[in-house]
């Protein structure tokens, strides 16, 4: 009994193996016929492709051949001949007259492929800086221009216009409402105006106007741009800020296998300096800025760069630059001739991958003042004492600064100055800072400064904070960069 119950069970596990082979089976001849009706529809639809695609040139070849008939069948040297009929004359086009349409015809097509609406506008951009910072010591005491304790200054709001003017030029304008330093009142002025050649022959760049002078390394960058908060002591103190000056200036990049940049320049004013200088009085040749920068780039490997350069600048009669200038003893001097000399270096690390998250920049600048003054002991003029005198000043910045993250950086400065009237009064100051990048068109970066004064100059240490937010909203060329 057990054994023809074995037998049933083997017998149907026997027929359904075989009921589900032959199902499997199925399924597999139904899934093949599935990809073979695929492959032909593929190869069909592929077929139809190109065959539309053959007639589609064979008909733009016979337009193409029927074009060129029409063309060479066009008279040339027939002259006008009046027919009876009112119909318009045959006119006779040169092949001058039939290039030049084909020029019109080809520039419409361009103009026709244009797909931004503004094209043919000017990029405009608008930045806002605010500072707001505590001081331990009062102005007077520091010699700021602005008050100690709390403050919140609105240092400028910078609106950015450029536009290519032709082939041949381009052009833009920096017009900035700068707050007075003692009232507040945002004064609206022209920074910046500029023409700026873009095709003259032997790699030469002319710009006119009023801009920026390329002297040292950071005297013509925006303050938005710097690295730190405060603009280096040693500009504030021998270019007067920014190298702002109204001229011309010609930039040369050598025809060398190595990068190397030669810029020269005449201006009237420089940085700090007024451009009328005395005004109604007669300005001769030496009343002007001369100016000048050579600089180079290495890489000194395929992460380490290089850049250096020294500058010069020269104003053989300042005209009173300045004004009379009253020392802390009483006597005055007045500046008659000025010569500022720098070098500048910057040593950067940037690595070939994860470059936009780790950087490593160390810049310094040295600068030289040699001015000449007619000094007055007693301070009174015309009092038979007076004589003259070259006042030899030096001043230095070095900053180091590490971004280890796309938005997170962090620096130290130190500043090292010697009165451009008088090389024994000298200040020395340090600021560590850290900047974060929350996009690239907002910024906050937070800086401490402690500033020492020795006892020539009367002034008080001091330590301050500072908080500078900055924001940039449209199109803006320079914007943020590694310097």
């Amino acid at each position: 009994m057990k054994l023809k119950y074995l037998i049933a069970w083997a017998s149907a596990l026997c027929l359904s193996a075989c009921v589900i082979q032959a199902q499997e089976t199925n399924e597999s001849d139904r899934i093949s016929g599935q990809i073979r009706q695929l492959q032909e529809n593929f190869e069909k639809r592929q077929r139809e492709m190109r065959e539309s695609f053959e007639r589609m040139l064979r008909e733009q070849q016979a337009e193409i051949e029927a074009l060129k008939k029409q063309i060479a069948s066009i008279p040339t040297n027939v002259p006008a001949v009046a027919t009876a009929t009112n119909a318009a004359p045959i006119v006779a086009v040169t092949p001058e007259q039939f290039n030049e349409l084909n020029s019109k015809v080809d520039g419409v097509v361009e103009a026709q492929k244009q797909v931004r609406p503004g094209a043919f506008n000017p990029a405009i951009g608008l930045v806002g800086e605010t500072v707001f910072s505590y001081r331990s010591k009062g102005s007077d005491q520091t010699g700021s221009d602005r008050p100690g304790g709390f403050d919140v200054f609105q240092r400028s709001v910078e609106l950015n216009v450029a536009a290519a003017v032709d082939p041949f030029a381009k052009a833009y304008a920096v017009i900035n409402a700068s707050a007075d330093a003692q009232t507040g009142e945002a004064a609206l002025g022209v920074e910046e105006a500029a023409l700026q050649t873009t095709s003259l022959p032997w790699n030469l760049e002319l710009k006119a106007g009023r801009y920026f002078a390329e002297f040292g390394k950071l005297s013509y960058i925006h303050d938005h741009e710097l690295p730190f908060v405060n603009r280096p002591l040693a500009l504030e103190q021998y270019v007067g800020g920014e190298s702002r000056t109204d001229g011309a200036q010609l930039n040369w990049l050598l025809p060398v296998p190595h990068y190397v940049s030669l810029t020269t320049g005449l201006g009237v004013g420089f940085g700090g300096d007024s451009p009328l200088n005395n005004p109604g009085t007669y300005r001769a040749l030496s009343g002007f800025n001369y100016y000048g920068r050579l600089s180079t780039y290495f890489d000194l490997t395929p992460n380490v760069q290089l850049e250096t350069g020294i500058s010069g600048l020269i104003n053989p009669s300042t005209q009173d630059r300045g004004g009379v200038l009253v020392q802390p003893d009483g006597s005055t001097l007045t500046e008659k001739e000025r010569r500022v000399a720098g070098f500048d270096l910057k040593l950067s690390y940037v690595p070939l991958r994860n470059n936009q998250f780790q950087r490593l920049d160390w810049g310094t600048e040295v600068l030289y003042s040699d001015s000449r003054y007619l000094f007055d002991p007693d301070g009174i003029a015309g009092s038979g004492d007076e004589y003259y005198g070259n006042v030899g000043s030096v001043g230095l910045y070095s900053y180091v600064t590490y971004k280890w993250h796309r938005q997170w950086s962090a620096g130290f400065l130190f500043d090292y100055v010697q009165s451009a009237e008088n090389q024994n009064d000298v200040t020395v100051a340090y600021s560590p800072y850290i900047t974060w990048a929350l996009s690239h068109w907002n910024q906050l970066r937070l800086q401490y400064t402690h500033t020492d004064h020795n006892a020539v100059s009367g002034l008080h240490p001091d330590d301050a904070i500072y908080l500078q937010w900055t924001w940039i909203i449209g199109a803006h060329s320079h914007g943020w960069q590694a310097r």
